[in-house]
């Protein structure tokens, strides 16, 4: 089985082959459609060879589908066949979802991606729950992704950014029960020390996700 695994986040695309080295990138955005990022993860991927096709969006998946719009993409991701468009089986998740798969190493673990928006999810015992925290209630009629996602670092300054990264783990942490968390998405760096109980995400785990997406030790729900 070669896999050939997609990362689409808000501003990039990152795809890689599950045995490989080389990651490939190609520009995403808050237009981004799905034919497009088809395209340009083909053309971009013309001399590999793959049969089978792992993808994690920024967006709410249900049973292998994406059940709403991506919040920071275009639209038209809810009725487009990926499947079809890559002419190869193909397995979609939430994209904090395939980054937690291969971050998991032991117990019950919180993942929480820092990037455009904020991605989550919960991994145990084999079983990789997708969660939509990023548009829930936080402080002052804003939501987690408004206070933890790029906006949020643009509005606040890094300080206080930082001080509401601390502030949500120590509380999701606490109402998950989790052994820990693992912070990643590519605003992580912005973060020199980590609040208690985290542990650095790496973004190149979501590849390793995207091969144990294909393992059937592991369920994502």
């Amino acid at each position: 089985m070669r896999i050939l695994i997609v990362d689409v986040g808000g501003t990039n695309i990152k795809l890689r082959l599950g045995d490989g080295e080389e990651v490939r990138r190609v520009p995403s955005g808050p237009d981004l459609r799905p034919g497009t990022m088809v395209e340009r993860v083909r053309a971009a991927a013309a001399d590999w060879t793959f049969d089978h096709v792992s993808i994690g969006v920024p967006g709410p998946v249900k049973d292998g589908r994406l059940i709403d719009e991506p919040v920071n993409l275009g639209g038209g991701w809810v009725d487009f066949d990926l499947a079809h468009a890559f002419g190869a089986p193909t397995r979609v998740v939430n994209d904090a979802a395939m980054q937690a798969l291969g971050s998991w190493e032991s117990g019950k673990m919180l993942f929480l991606g820092l990037g455009t928006g904020l991605g989550s999810a919960l991994v145990v015992d084999g079983l990789v729950l997708s969660l939509e925290l990023a548009h829930l209630p936080y402080r002052r009629k804003r939501t987690f992704e408004d206070w933890l996602g790029t906006r949020g670092l643009e509005r606040l300054g890094k300080k206080r950014w930082r001080a509401a990264v601390a502030d949500v783990v120590a509380k999701l942490k606490a109402a998950m029960v989790c052994d820990e968390v693992v912070l990643g998405g590519g605003n992580v760096r912005k973060l020199d020390t980590l609040p208690p109980g985290c542990r650095r995400g790496d973004n190149a785990r979501a590849f390793l996700g995207g091969v144990r997406l294909w393992d059937p030790a592991w369920r994502v729900i």
